[in-house]
């Protein structure tokens, strides 16, 4: 059996406070867009697990796949199963790669092994092994509070827009981004800037992090200006970065404008 966890990007990011647990509260839009990877599950004689495409520097426990199921099991008996992931969505990107591939995991053994799991007990077990995971099992647009685990649905599409994405060869760190912002809360909420045109976005919505994250690495300004100047009615970093994405009323003919970037575009569904 074989699905294709899918990425996300953020439609604004305020940060609003520092809680007690160190954590902090945002703001934020989860929307899905179709740059996937792939995942299959098969039965075997022992539970086994082949990573392809994008290399991860990481032991297979590690990685979130792996987690889920462990995590299924400590609940469920499971049959011994191959799992085979392709990946194709980049990592420290801000896109949610890893997340989705967890809770398509727990998708895909929850219909191979016939558990009958709810959505609610799915998004449970995905809040468990990190906070926007639970966005993945439904995979529909929402908006995020909490540390991004706390969901409202929305009525959000972009479809017939087309998606830039542009993914250069630098990371930034989650806890290195938190650090340098100051929490504060925003003078216009993003469920009422997300009903507004698209077009009106550019002036209205922020992402929190982007001030800090741009000056310390320009090339992610320069590529989000580079997308403005091919024409893009909105562009922003998604979460905590380095992905950058614009969107378009029209596909553009970029050419080498982001040469030695991971680029991936699509109309969106």
């Amino acid at each position: 059996m074989i699905c294709f966890p899918n990425a996300k990007i953020n439609l604004g990011l305020h940060i609003t406070r520092k809680r007690e647990d160190g954590y902090h509260d945002i703001e934020t839009v989860f929307y899905p867009i179709p740059l996937c990877d792939a995942l299959e599950i098969t039965e075997a004689s022992e539970t086994t697990f082949r990573q392809t495409g994008i290399a991860i520097d990481a032991p297979a426990e590690k990685n979130l796949v792996m987690c889920a199921l462990a995590k299924l099991k400590e609940h469920h008996p499971l049959p011994p199963l191959h799992i085979e992931l392709r990946k194709v969505i980049p990592f420290g990107a801000g896109l949610g790669g890893g997340s989705s591939d967890a809770a398509h995991m727990l998708k895909l053994v929850n219909d191979f092994c016939h558990l009958q799991l709810s959505d609610e007990e799915l998004e449970r077990i995905a809040s468990s092994i990190g906070a926007d995971c639970a966005f993945f099992i439904r995979n529909a647009p929402v908006f995020a509070t909490g540390i991004g685990n706390v969901f409202a649905p929305l009525k959000l599409s972009l479809a017939g827009w087309h998606l830039v994405l542009v993914k250069p060869d630098v990371s930034v760190p989650t806890g290195e981004a938190y650090a340098q912002v100051s929490p504060h809360a925003p003078a216009v909420s993003l469920p009422e800037i997300i009903a507004r045109p698209v077009e009106t976005w550019k002036e209205a919505m922020t992402n929190d992090f982007e001030a800090s994250v741009l000056a310390k690495y320009p090339l992610i300004g320069q590529i989000k200006e580079k997308l403005y100047a091919q024409g893009a009615v909105y562009a922003s970093m998604s979460g905590s970065g380095s992905a950058v994405y614009g969107l378009f009323r029209e596909a553009p003919a970029l050419q080498d404008a982001f040469e030695g970037s991971f680029v991936w575009q699509a109309q969106l569904p």
